[in-house]
């Protein structure tokens, strides 16, 4: 993996700690583009039915309110830059 790649996630990882969601294991639309670095709207465009670009980590319905497993969105990240076409 590229060193300026690791250096990113790294600091991103920290910054997931930092906002106190770290140990929470739902997070919704807000909290999950905050802890992956993301626009809410990037998020919300790619979850929807008929999105042309689907945001590649699957929401759950709890409640009507979309939330994300941030275990899920942990394995996202830490899949980008391995070559797997995430």
């Amino acid at each position: 993996m590229n060193a300026d790649l690791q250096t990113i996630l790294k600091e991103l990882k920290g910054l997931r700690e930092m906002l106190g969601v770290a140990n929470r294991r739902l997070l919704t639309i807000e909290e999950a583009a905050t802890y992956i670095g993301l626009s809410p709207r990037t998020i919300r465009n790619g979850i929807g039915a008929g999105a042309a670009k689907p945001f590649p980590v699957k929401s759950v319905k709890v409640g009507g309110r979309r939330l994300f497993r941030r275990e899920d969105l942990d394995s996202y990240i830490d899949g980008l830059g391995s070559g797997d076409g995430n």
